[in-house]
């Protein structure tokens, strides 16, 4: 065999060896890339994302979109060819598969994980919204959880609202546990709730749950290596409850929005909701994007996949994007043409900016890269 054909074939076969290890060998690795933006001024899958019921609502244009990253799902595991066309695209990240997924983390648990943030976050968006615009909005104490085998499972439920702990009024999710832990184990404990179901329907109704019926649980011993929520701890009395906080609003607010999770469209959801509420366009036609979460006192905090966001908003259309503080410099390292960061750490910080967006006064914009 002539000594060029040989040094062909024998290439040929090297490239295939090495095209077969890229898409057999798996690394451990995933990619993120972004996701669909909806406006939350608009229509999802037919259907309005913001629907308002028993309070004046105002027409909206322009948008204001919420954005997402796509990610590989936590049981696919990238080839190499797939991680390194990752790298090399502008459009994507690749990342260690721990980051997305930490400590073994199923697809089933990260669903179920980003659902239930993304059941907050609307909550959260909800009372940031009301509150900037001084409509009053009730709160109260709820069981979160009930942790399975413990005391309290079969007589209370998740949604059951706590009016009181052996006859002391409940203000504070942490009043629970100070209360319980008076007691020792084995002593009972009296809890007034109003039950879920009647909960829900008071608060369908836009009003605070009313009455209440006594439960009494004989407590138990906290588990020696772990609390449940309540100051556990050896020797500490414990019923086997995680209490949290929900609130009863004054009218019916429903975001539908389907297969998205987690808590960064929190702020998108709150300026939606203010817009839909007060007269005159708040993005006056504008094109703006964004992301971040909100807290119930409407502080703005940081999420992950900025930069895919960014893309994401910038190929959908958007001029300006509402930026976390604390995402500002990731940000601003690489920011897609065409693009202006606004830089937000409340509530009210975003809605100045969408004043001076919707008047043309954007000189004066609070900008990732000025500080």
């Amino acid at each position: 065999m002539p000594r060029r054909t040989a040094t062909m074939l024998a290439s040929a076969l090297v490239l295939i060896a090495l095209l077969c290890a890229g898409v057999l060998i798996k690394v451990p690795y995933s990619e993120m890339s972004p996701g669909p933006t909806v406006n939350t001024l608009g229509d999802a899958r037919g259907e309005p994302v913001l629907q308002i019921s028993g309070r004046k609502t105002y027409p909206a244009s322009g948008h204001l979109n919420m954005t997402t990253v796509r990610v590989t799902g936590a049981d696919y595991r990238m080839n190499i060819a797939e991680a390194v066309y990752g790298w090399l695209a502008h459009d994507s990240v690749v990342v260690p598969h721990d980051t997305l997924y930490p400590d073994g983390k199923t697809e089933e648990q990260s669903t179920q994980e980003n659902a239930e943030e993304f059941s907050q976050s609307q909550e959260s968006a909800k009372v940031a919204a009301l509150k900037e615009l001084d409509i009053p909005v009730a709160t109260q104490v709820v069981v979160s959880t009930v942790v399975k085998g413990s005391p309290s499972e079969g007589k209370l439920h998740a949604g059951d609202v706590i009016k009181a702990v052996d006859g002391t009024v409940v203000k504070e999710p942490g009043d629970v546990a100070k209360l319980v832990t008076k007691h020792q184990p084995g002593e009972d404990v009296t809890f007034t709730i109003v039950p879920a179901k009647t909960a829900a329907a008071a608060e369908k109704a836009g009003r605070a749950p009313e009455g209440g019926e006594k439960i009494t649980i004989t407590t138990a011993k906290a588990p020696a290596a772990e609390g449940d929520g309540e100051e556990g701890g050896k020797d500490r009395a414990i019923v086997g409850i995680r209490a949290g906080t929900d609130h009863t609003f004054p009218f019916e607010i429903d975001i539908k929005l389907a297969d998205v999770g987690g808590p960064s469209a929190g702020l998108m959801f709150s300026l939606g909701i203010i817009d839909k509420l007060t007269p005159g366009d708040l993005t006056g036609g504008k094109f703006v994007a964004g992301t971040g979460t909100i807290d119930d006192a409407g502080k703005v905090g940081p999420i992950g996949g900025i930069n895919m966001k960014l893309v994401g908003a910038r190929d959908a259309g958007a001029r300006y994007f509402l930026t976390p503080d604390d995402n500002c410099a990731s940000a601003a390292a690489d920011t897609p043409d065409g693009l202006t960061l606004v830089r937000v750490k409340t509530i009210e910080d975003a809605t100045k900016s969408m004043e001076q967006i919707r008047t043309g006064r954007t000189a004066g914009l609070p900008s990732c890269s000025t500080g």
